[in-house]
C-alpha cells in the first residue's frame, strides 16, 4: 500500500494559533482517520517503537489515515503549553479541521499513552460528531489523577521527573527559536541528570529552576487535590458527555491503574447512550507505565505477557474497524474485559470488572502488638480476633520507607524499568521498625485475589495530620516478598478529597485505603502479606506531619507516633476480592 507522508501541516485553532502536525495517507481515501496529540514531539516520539506505542504506520498500512499533532506550546507548534488547559478546544478544533478534508470520510477515532491519553479524554468530553471511538492507554481521565492518587497524596517521583523532562524539552524548543540560550539548556539538563536532591528537598515548591522556567509547574503546585481549579480542566466531571465507546488499556503496575479500572466502569454505567455503555472494552498486562514486556528482575511473566505477542495492536485495529469503519463482526470475538492473571502467568477473557462473580472477604490483622517488620508477631487471618491489640510505629518524614519497584515512572529506558518498577522484592523495606507485616499462614491451596483490593484502619496519631499505606505483597517460599498493588491515604482526606479535616491528636479513627486492583493467584506454598506504615517515598510525597499546606510547608516537620489498632471493637482488616471457579 503507497503512503503519503505530509509533514508540519499547520492546523490553525479558534484563536488563531496554528498547531504543528503530520499526515500518513493511505491511497484510496477517503478513509476513517486516527488523530494522536501529543507534548513529547511527533518527530522524536514516533522512532520510540515502544509495544503499546502503535506508530501511525502500523494503522495507516491497516487502511487509516493517521494524525499526529505537536500540542500547544510544544516542539513545532505555536502557542503557550499549558497542563491539559488548552486541549479540550484545541482537540474539537483539531477533529472539526479533519473532518473538512478530502480524505477524511467523517469518522476518527483517537489512540495513544499517558499524555496522549490525556488529550483523548479532554476530546471527548465536549461530545464532539464525529467522534466514533477512543483508545487511551495508562492514562487517567483527569490530570488532577496525574498528580496525585486516591487518598490524596501526590506522586512526587512521577511529577518531578516528568516536570523536569517536560521542562527540557519545552527549555530546547525556546533555544531553537531564539527565546532562551544555552545557559537554560544547560541548567534543565544538569537537573534532569541529578533530580535526587530535588526530590528529597523541602518544602517540595521550592524548585527554583522549575518555578522559573516552566509557568505551568509552579501554577500546578499551588492546588491541591481538593481545589476546585481541577475541576475546570476535569473532563470526570463531563463523563455523562461522552458518546463514544472505547479500548481502555492498562497496567497492574502502572501508576494510573487504578484510573484505568475507574474509566471502565464509569463509563459502563455512566456514558451517553447505550452503545457508550455497551461498547467499552479493557484490557491490563502485567506491565508498568513503559515497560510492557512483561520481564522484571524479580518476576518474569513469560512470552505471552509481551504486549506484541498479546497483540494489543491486533486489538486496537479490530475495535476501529467495528466503531470506525461500521463492521461489527471485526471485534465480536473479543470479550468486554482481557486480563493477564498473575501467579498462574495466563490471560483470561473476562465479562466485566470487577468480575461478576468476585466475593469480598475480610482478612483480620491480628497480633500481640509487635507487627514491626516481617519478623514480627502480626498475622492475617479469617478469624475475627477475640483480643484487643495495637501496633505502633515513629513515622519520621526525614527518615521514610524509601519505595521499591511498584506504581512508579521507571527510570530511564525500558530495560531500565525492570529494576525501578513493576513486582520487586520488598524484603529490604520489611526490616524497619516503622514497618508493620501481617502474614497469613502458608497456603495448602491456591487462593484468587482479582479485583479492587481495600484495607479499612483503625488508627490513632499523635499529630494533626499524617499518612498510612498499605501494600500487597506475595510472599514466594524462598522468601521474596513482591510487590502487587497498594495505595495512601492522606488522614485529612479521610472522609473528602474536597473538604480536608485535620486530626484530633490520639483520637481513634476508621479510615480506608483504597489499594488499587491487582490480579494474582497466590500458589501454594505462598503466602499473603500486608505492610502497613505512613510512608512511600518517592513514590508520594512525605507529610510533614504538622497539618500545614504540605508543598509549602516551611515549618520543621515532626515526627507522628502512629497506632494500628485491632481486634473486637476495631476491627482493622484486609478486603480482598476473592474469585472461586472450578
Amino acid at each position: 500500500m503507497t503512503i503519503t507522508i505530509e509533514k508540519d501541516v499547520r492546523v490553525p485553532m479558534r484563536d488563531g494559533v496554528t498547531l504543528a502536525t503530520d499526515l500518513y495517507l493511505p491511497e484510496g481515501g477517503p478513509v476513517p482517520v486516527l488523530l494522536v496529540r501529543l507534548p513529547y514531539g511527533k518527530d522524536v516520539v514516533t522512532k520510540l517503537g515502544q509495544p503499546v506505542l502503535i506508530t501511525p504506520l502500523a494503522f495507516a498500512e491497516a487502511g487509516y489515515a493517521v494524525v499526529w499533532q505537536d500540542c500547544r506550546g510544544t516542539w513545532s507548534s505555536d502557542g503557550t503549553f499549558g497542563l491539559q488547559v488548552a486541549d479540550m478546544a484545541d482537540g474539537v478544533d483539531t477533529l472539526q479541521w479533519i473532518r473538512r478534508q478530502p480524505w477524511c470520510d467523517g469518522n476518527v477515532g483517537t489512540y495513544g499513552p499517558s499524555y496522549l491519553g490525556l488529550t483523548q479524554w479532554a476530546l471527548a468530553s465536549q461530545g464532539p460528531d464525529g467522534l466514533k471511538a477512543i483508545a487511551p492507554t495508562t492514562a487517567p481521565i483527569d490530570f488532577r489523577y496525574v498528580r496525585f492518587g486516591r487518598g490524596g497524596g501526590l506522586f512526587w517521583h512521577t511529577n518531578l521527573l516528568w516536570a523536569v523532562s517536560m521542562n527540557q524539552m519545552l527549555v530546547m524548543r525556546a533555544l531553537r527559536r531564539g527565546e532562551s540560550d544555552a545557559t537554560a539548556l544547560l541548567q534543565a539538563a544538569e537537573l534532569a541528570a541529578d533530580p535526587e536532591p530535588h526530590l528529597r528537598k523541602l518544602p517540595i515548591s521550592d524548585q527554583p529552576l522549575l518555578n522559573k522556567q516552566s509557568i505551568w509547574w509552579q501554577k500546578s503546585m499551588e492546588h491541591p487535590i481538593s481545589d476546585a481549579h481541577w475541576a475546570e480542566v476535569s473532563p470526570s466531571e463531563r463523563i455523562a458527555d461522552i458518546t463514544t465507546p472505547g479500548l481502555h488499556v492498562g497496567g497492574w503496575f502502572d501508576i494510573f491503574v487504578t484510573e484505568t479500572t475507574r474509566a471502565f466502569t464509569r463509563l459502563r454505567d455512566e456514558a451517553a447512550g447505550p452503545e457508550a455503555r455497551q461498547y467499552q472494552r479493557l484490557i491490563i498486562g502485567p506491565w508498568d507505565h513503559r515497560n510492557q514486556e512483561g520481564l522484571y528482575s524479580d518476576r518474569q511473566f513469560g512470552a505471552r505477557a509481551n504486549a506484541l505477542t498479546a497483540d494489543v495492536t491486533g486489538a486496537h485495529v479490530r475495535f476501529f474497524d467495528h466503531h470506525l469503519r461500521g463492521d461489527a463482526t471485526a471485534d465480536a470475538a473479543d470479550a468486554p474485559v482481557r486480563i493477564f492473571v498473575m501467579g498462574i502467568d495466563q490471560w483470561r477473557d473476562e465479562q466485566d470488572w470487577p468480575l461478576p462473580d468476585t466475593r469480598y472477604v475480610d482478612y483480620f490483622l491480628d497480633g500481640s502488638g509487635h507487627a514491626n517488620t516481617a519478623g514480627g508477631d502480626g498475622t492475617l487471618t479469617l478469624d475475627a480476633p477475640d483480643g484487643e491489640a495495637a501496633d505502633t510505629i515513629r513515622y519520621d518524614p526525614t527518615d521514610p520507607v524509601p519505595t521499591i519497584g511498584g506504581r512508579r515512572l521507571p527510570a530511564g529506558n525500558i530495560a531500565a524499568a525492570a529494576f525501578t518498577a513493576g513486582p520487586l522484592d520488598q524484603s529490604p523495606v520489611e526490616t524497619r521498625e516503622d514497618v508493620l507485616c501481617f502474614t497469613t499462614p502458608v497456603l495448602d491451596e491456591p487462593l484468587e485475589v482479582t479485583g479492587e483490593v481495600s484495607l479499612v484502619l483503625h488508627v490513632s496519631s499523635s499529630a494533626r495530620d499524617t499518612d498510612f499505606t498499605g501494600k500487597l505483597v506475595d510472599v514466594f517460599p524462598d522468601g521474596r516478598a513482591l510487590y502487587l498493588t497498594d495505595g495512601l491515604l492522606r488522614a485529612r482526606y479521610r472522609t473528602s478529597l474536597t473538604e480536608p479535616e485535620l486530626l484530633e491528636p490520639d483520637r481513634v479513627y476508621e479510615m480506608v485505603v483504597d489499594l488499587g486492583p491487582t490480579a494474582n493467584v497466590f500458589l501454594p506454598g505462598h503466602r499473603l502479606r500486608l505492610e502497613v506504615s505512613s510512608s512511600n517515598f518517592p513514590h508520594y510525597d512525605r507529610n510533614t506531619n504538622t497539618g500545614g499546606n504540605i508543598p509549602h510547608d516551611v515549618d520543621e516537620p515532626i515526627v507522628a507516633v502512629n497506632t494500628i489498632l485491632h481486634g473486637p471493637r476495631h476491627p482493622s482488616r484486609l478486603i480482598l476480592p476473592i474469585i472461586e471457579r472450578p
